[in-house]
């Protein structure tokens, strides 16, 4: 089916191959230890350990390579909470791209650090993504910059997606993916692929509570905005867009249910993923952990959890696991 949107299972395979010479294969790994304490077979997608940490560099990639000529020479922004910002920082240097990077004030600095080091230019502009959305349109009108979107892009969700053919791949008896979802990009071209390929595997969107704009969206029927708020899961912050096409729609059809996460639950599993299975996770990238841990009973047998992320800022960490901080 394809309904209101034209991103296709060919999208994301075409994707596959685009990206394959810049975006490895991550490691799909047993969590041992998470599978005794839950009873359940879970396995570990380790996005971790893709360039600048994070699955962001799949989208990016898939988007960035697609660029004329013309378009690369101009030079390309876009607006982020700090992982797809360093995905596109990564893209454009190793294509000698120009890039200017729009975050809000609320992007951690270990983030900003990484930007700085990844020599794009970076624009802190007010205290959401919506603002530095706003900043990008202005650079693409001012100087002719192309945006490269976070999520809600067919291109940058067909780069996502490419992650469900590894875990197919790797994992044929897969029965449930636990998926963050934020604005939606990753889990519209993960659950798009599998549920074309292996529609009954079950997929599952993780979230924080009280600050989910996806969660409150889907409740109204409509894209909807919503306050952030600090949280240690500072990727899974920023809106899904009033003129959201693609995502929103996405997410309806392919999710199957969606866990919602205290602050306090993210924070234990980054402590669990840390000291029982050797991974680190930043707050999102935890955030399929928790929700396995907090709703073990009812996750399926074989189950794919999705590690999105590693750019922790350990101050913040610490603060947080002593609940000195959020």
């Amino acid at each position: 089916m394809n309904r209101n949107h034209d991103v296709t299972l060919s999208d994301i395979r075409l994707a596959h191959d685009r990206i394959s010479h810049l975006v490895k294969k991550t490691p799909l790994l047993k969590a041992n230890v998470l599978s005794e304490h839950t009873g359940i077979a879970a396995h570990l997608k380790l996005e971790t350990l893709n360039e600048v940490g994070s699955f962001k560099v799949r989208g990016a990639a898939n988007k960035i390579l697609q660029l004329t000529k013309a378009e690369q020479a101009r030079g390309v922004t876009t607006y982020s909470t700090g992982n797809h910002g360093m995905a596109v920082a990564h893209i454009a240097r190793e294509l000698s791209i120009p890039a200017v990077i729009c975050i809000s004030n609320r992007v951690p600095y270990a983030k900003v650090s990484m930007l700085q080091r990844l020599g794009a230019s970076i624009e802190i502009v007010g205290n959401g993504q919506d603002d530095a959305a706003q900043r990008c349109q202005q650079l693409k009108e001012q100087e002719g910059l192309t945006i490269i979107p976070p999520f809600d892009d067919r291109d940058i969700i067909a780069g996502q997606g490419t992650i469900a053919l590894e875990l197919l791949e790797d994992l044929p008896e897969m029965e449930e993916v636990v998926v963050p979802v934020s604005g939606g990009g990753l889990i519209s071209g993960i659950g798009l692929a599998i549920k074309q390929i292996k529609p009954d595997v079950r997929v599952t969107g993780v979230s924080i509570a009280a600050a989910s704009a996806m969660s409150e969206s889907l409740k109204e029927g409509r894209p909807v905005e919503v306050p952030e708020k600090a949280t240690v899961a500072d990727s899974l912050l920023g809106g899904i867009q009033l003129d959201n096409r693609y995502t929103f729609s996405m997410v309806r059809q392919y999710m199957d249910r969606l866990i919602l996460l205290s602050e306090r639950s993210i924070i234990d599993a980054m402590v669990f993923l840390l000291e029982n299975e050797r991974v680190v996770a930043e707050g999102a990238g935890a955030a399929g952990t928790a929700a396995v841990l907090k709703d073990a009973e009812t996750m399926k047998q074989s189950a794919a959890i999705l590690v999105t992320g590693n750019n922790l800022d350990w101050q913040q960490f610490y603060q947080a696991r002593e609940g000195e901080w959020g």
